[in-house]
């Protein structure tokens, strides 16, 4: 058993870590940085997309066969890609229409850890939960897992309104996340980040609340700021979307958008890629060069134009945490949030909350935030002060490193 003050030897797991998109990789990031930074060994295993480390963590790279890149989804692999087993079942679960990467990648992490016995005193699961995940309990490993949230919420969101052929396509999509609630009941403690995710864990995933401890993300002070010296363009609204699905709103705030530049100057930028459907709207609201779509930004670009616009929206249906919200305020950008999931628990009185869905409250909280100055103000003085009090990274690795100290002393039987 690891002593109290002994430095930890850490393996964090994760099975994709977009770098700039996506909590995943912004949280890999993040918590390996600070864990190094407080004396510990962490090596980060993870799949593609590979994160990006400060210095002090190791990555250790994981391959898939990347099925799901972004320049060519959905592809098939030549022969002399396929290396075993492993290989064969994830090729052949995304030609079944399934989503193979958390078991898949829980396999290749299993196979890695079992090679290195005694190397490591934690595992810790980002998001995975594949079986793979119990055989290391098997092997005597600790572990914790991170559930930022359920991803059926998001299946539940998707199947809504979809027709017979739809829903059946979607439900195979879905299929992994069976898997993941019977990992969760059987993996030992769980991290969430906000008291409205572990209820949905409680619930969707049959976990008792006991089982799951919340902590919240933490965000980079250093990047994320005001820029006094870089003036903010005059009516910009910026939107940050990890992936254009239903779940991110993001149609709704089309049409907020597309109603609210017929009464005003206005603009959109959106964080992210659109999909063929949110281009196909685009087309017939007639948006043309209202709306900018800017994937993949690099940290510094991205940080800078969250400062630069004068209200930002966080229009998700539903949100576990959403980390975008907190760059947001800690960029001094005032915030227009949908009253969805966590989003009230985590912007508490520093965002104009709207109905999650409504596109005529939307364009109403954005006009009126675009239209009064002072309440600009008031609102980014707020997230600043919020953001001070409750996000810092540091203390996120701080209280994850006692989560991680108490599972080795219970795995220990002590």
């Amino acid at each position: 058993m690891a002593s109290v003050n002994r430095p930890l030897r850490i393996a964090l797991l994760s099975y994709r870590s977009k770098p700039h998109s996506g909590g995943q990789g912004v949280y890999v990031r993040h918590l390996s940085r600070e864990l190094a930074a407080r004396g510990h060994q962490v090596e980060v295993f993870s799949g593609q997309p590979y994160p990006e480390l400060d210095p002090g963590p190791v990555l250790r790279p994981l391959p898939s066969l990347d099925l799901y890149r972004d320049d060519d989804p959905f592809r098939t692999p030549a022969r002399g890609e396929l290396r075993d087993w492993a290989d064969l079942a994830e090729v052949a679960m995304m030609w079944c229409g399934g989503f193979p990467e958390p078991l898949t990648f829980s396999i290749r992490a299993l196979r890695a850890l079992r090679a290195r016995p005694g190397d490591f005193d934690i595992v810790h699961d980002n998001q995975g939960l594949g079986y793979g995940m119990l055989g290391l309990r098997r092997l005597g490993l600790p572990l914790v897992t991170s559930i930022h949230h359920p991803i059926s919420v998001d299946r539940r969101l998707d199947l809504a309104g979809r027709g017979p052929l739809e829903r059946l396509s979607k439900q195979r999509w879905y299929g992994f996340v069976r898997m993941q609630g019977r990992v969760a009941r059987r993996a030992g403690p769980l991290i969430t980040v906000s008291s409205s995710a572990r209820d949905d864990i409680c619930r969707d995933f049959r976990v008792t609340p006991g089982q799951v401890r919340v902590v919240p993300l933490g965000v980079d002070t250093r990047l994320f700021r005001p820029r006094p010296g870089e003036p903010r363009v005059a009516g910009r609204i910026v939107a940050v979307t990890s992936a254009d699905s239903p779940l991110k709103g993001l149609s709704g705030l089309l049409r907020a958008v597309a109603k609210l530049v017929t009464e005003r100057e206005a603009h959109l930028v959106v964080i992210g890629a659109p999909s063929d459907a949110t281009r196909q709207q685009l087309a017939q609201l007639a948006l043309g060069d209202r709306v900018k779509f800017t994937p993949g930004l690099p940290d510094a670009e991205y940080a800078r134009v969250l400062a630069s616009a004068e209200v930002a929206v966080v229009p998700s249906l539903y949100e576990g945490f959403s980390l975008p919200a907190v760059e947001h305020m800690a960029s001094g950008t005032p915030l227009v949030a949908s009253r969805a999931g966590a989003l009230p628990e985590v912007t508490g009185d520093a965002a104009r909350l709207v109905r999650p869905g409504d596109p005529e409250e939307l364009a109403a909280a954005l006009r009126g935030l675009l239209d009064d100055a002072p309440a600009r103000a008031r609102l980014a003085e707020r997230g600043l002060a919020r953001v001070g009090m409750r996000f810092a990274w540091p203390a996120v690795a701080a209280a994850t490193e006692a989560l991680y100290r108490q599972a080795i002393y219970q795995e220990a039987g002590c």
